[in-house]
């Protein structure tokens, strides 16, 4: 059998956390379903290889322990050479460092995935130790955005990039139950606004603060910020130069997140570049959370502007707050944006549609 024929798969990537990766594993337990038969090479910490074995996928410990890591390229070399497969999936740097070293003289076609836009110039050498690298047949581009930024390069070659969007399911998030927010000193009938981040200069953070500023301080708007690091002295100072101090509710990292989620009425993103389809706006769009996020490559593709939520100019927090505001006024619209988020996921970016797009593109096109 050719490896053109053959039906095995390879997958390297780490799955010790079981929500961060869930939308990738299931790819891969949704393709064993539809006949490919999908070896794994992960850690073995964490409840996903366990899961992998009960749908019949076969693992095989990795642990890289350093970029460049000769131990490794031999055990995938060696799986790569006991049996045809048809391609190898690579999802962090150290799988595609050490996993196009392995293929060198493979047939396997070799697909690195990319999840966020930047981070990749095509003057730095370092660059072709992956996603430029000559051994990469193509690169999984998790939005168009991604694949924009790949195109922006007049010398690669534009075939190589595959859209596919990491779907998710709504039924994920059944039992997620909705969070007392007067726990955190927000009235019942308030306007709560969240964001969920971790602490990087991409996100913006700051805008969302400023955001309430923008406010009238006789609305009744609550912000809450959710993640490690933002509820830091220099944010918290954003809100005391404001009138609107009293309603920003810094709560730092929470194991309860997506309860408090649940639990708002908006999911605001205020970030300004580097990313491609936010989990954490799908998660809020899965808990029928309305987004108002801003107009960065890949996130845009979430948001039909103004029927599941609005768009608005990164780095703009006046305009963020008249989108909140126009949602305050209009309370059925707001309803509408948040049962439409939810449609949205379970249409444009429901995990079976990821899963049927890989079916067909390994039969037909790699």
């Amino acid at each position: 059998m050719s490896q053109n024929q053959s039906n095995k798969l390879l997958v390297i990537s780490n799955y010790g956390s079981y929500h961060t990766v869930r939308p990738e594993a299931e790819v891969f337990i949704g393709l064993q379903k539809l006949g490919w038969d999908v070896t794994v090479m992960t850690p073995e910490d964490g409840e996903y290889p366990t899961i992998f074995r009960d749908h019949g996928l076969k693992t095989i410990p990795l642990n890289f322990k350093k970029k460049f890591d000769a131990e490794a390229v031999e055990i995938i070399k060696t799986e790569l050479e006991k049996q045809p497969y048809k391609a190898m999936f690579l999802f962090n740097g150290k799988a595609i460092i050490n996993g196009v070293k392995a293929a060198k003289n493979n047939g396997v076609k070799v697909i690195a995935y990319r999840g966020y836009e930047g981070n990749i110039k095509f003057y730095d050498p370092t660059a072709y130790l992956k996603f430029l690298h000559p051994r990469v047949d193509h690169i999984w581009c998790n939005s168009i955005g991604v694949e924009q930024y790949f195109h922006k390069n007049p010398f690669f070659k534009k075939d190589k990039t595959i859209v596919v969007n990491k779907g998710h399911r709504t039924e994920w998030y059944e039992d997620t139950r909705s969070a007392d927010l007067s726990k955190l000193g927000i009235p019942k009938d308030a306007l709560t606004v969240v964001l969920v981040a971790n602490d990087r200069k991409m996100k913006g953070v700051e805008y969302f603060i400023e955001t309430a500023n923008f406010i009238p301080k006789e609305a009744n708007i609550h912000f809450i910020l959710i993640g490690g690091g933002l509820d830091k002295p220099a944010y918290k100072a954003i809100a005391a130069k404001g009138y609107n101090n009293d309603k920003v509710h810094f709560t730092g990292y929470r194991t309860d997140a997506l309860q408090l989620v649940k639990a708002a009425d908006i999911f605001a993103l205020s970030s300004l570049y580097g990313e491609s389809i936010t989990k954490s706006v799908i998660e809020a769009m899965s808990l029928k959370t309305a987004p108002v996020i801003t107009d960065i490559p890949g996130n845009v593709e979430l948001v039909i502007e103004g029927e599941n939520g609005f768009i608005v100019p990164k780095a703009n927090p006046k305009a963020m707050a008249k989108a909140i505001l126009k949602l305050d006024k209009d309370r059925i619209l707001l309803q509408q944006f948040k049962e439409q988020s939810y449609e949205r996921i379970n249409t444009f970016l429901h995990a079976s549609k990821t899963i049927a797009t890989w079916d067909k593109l390994l039969k037909e096109k790699i």
